[in-house]
């Protein structure tokens, strides 16, 4: 059963008439962790704000728990969580009383409304600091609150805007723990938005990779990165002008792309055709600052539909 449902769904601002969101279509199956994996302003946030009622849409339509989120968006709002980009908790307050407020607000009574803040403290592991003002939390202590207090009331659907964004590596996969046992122990859908692939890739079972407002690929990551299939190389050249060209003419390279300093080949057996590589380089007067190998990822996904790294 599909928890969310999309249907040619479009976002155009008045005035300049920019297609934020551009007649995308896709569903979320119920009990799934789903990314919408893609630059900034490529319309990820946009389509967040819709899919939570924070937006009107232009056109099309979309379900959020079986509810349209145009036409019924109180019952959207009852069946949802959401973890905004920006932090919004209340610095004043407790740990406890942040949970306590937000719990009030969706009319959970006092009995289950304290077992749920007990239940959800220790999934993040903040039982200790929850009588602590939030003002005196970590960056990383406070997006695990935000964590708790957005499935509080047990929504069937999760919502994260950039969950890790700002946080060191270390409580970036320490959070990545947390929404993963929150997916298996509460069985809650959750979507995220991210630019980090690696982020997608360790967390998602499905990815709608997203730029300029449209849906490009959308897949299993594994599915995503097969479509590459071959191993990567990236040359990384000293700044000049080279026949880079010359790659495309050794007969074991499947796909070219020169994008500034870089060149990225893809091949079979690249750990074998490194020297070959390396000696037309020479030949040709390339410098070489670094080779590197690897498999796919989902960086290479992008670069293969849109021509461009993903950070760009």
């Amino acid at each position: 059963m599909a928890a969310i449902e999309i249907k040619d769904l479009m976002r155009r601002y008045r005035g300049n008439g920019f297609a934020a969101v551009d007649h995308i279509s896709f569903n979320v199956e119920s009990g799934e962790i789903f990314t919408l994996l893609g630059p900034n302003g490529a319309g990820k946030t946009t389509t967040i704000k819709i899919l939570t009622t924070l937006l009107k849409p232009t056109s099309g339509t979309a379900k959020v728990a079986g509810f349209d989120v145009d036409k019924d968006k109180d019952s959207v709002r009852k069946s949802i969580g959401i973890v905004f980009q920006e932090p919004s908790l209340d610095w004043r307050l407790t740990g406890r009383e942040n949970l306590d407020f937000h719990a009030r607000i969706y009319g959970i009574g006092r009995e289950e409304r304290e077992e749920r803040i007990e239940e959800v403290l220790k999934l993040v592991e903040l039982k200790d600091k929850v009588d602590v003002v939030v003002d005196k939390y970590s960056g990383g202590m406070k997006r695990r609150l935000e964590l708790a207090r957005g499935f509080i009331h047990n929504p069937k659907v999760l919502f994260l805007d950039e969950p890790t964004l700002g946080l060191d590596t270390h409580t970036r996969r320490r959070i990545w723990d947390y929404i993963r046992e929150l997916n298996d122990s509460e069985g809650v859908t959750i979507v995220l938005t991210t630019h980090h692939m690696e982020e997608a890739d360790y967390l998602c079972d499905h990815v709608g990779i997203m730029d300029r407002g449209e849906i490009i690929a959308l897949d299993t990551p594994k599915n995503l990165k097969d479509l590459i299939g071959s191993d990567v190389v990236s040359l990384e050249m000293n700044t000049g002008s080279y026949n880079t060209g010359i790659f495309k003419k050794l007969d074991f390279i499947t796909d070219f792309r020169k994008q500034d300093d870089f060149v990225t080949l893809k091949m079979e057996r690249g750990d074998l055709r490194i020297p070959s590589i390396m000696e037309v380089a020479m030949r040709e007067g390339i410098e070489i600052k670094s080779v590197n190998l690897r498999k796919p990822s989902l960086e290479d996904v992008f670069l293969h539909f849109t021509g461009r790294r993903i950070r760009e």
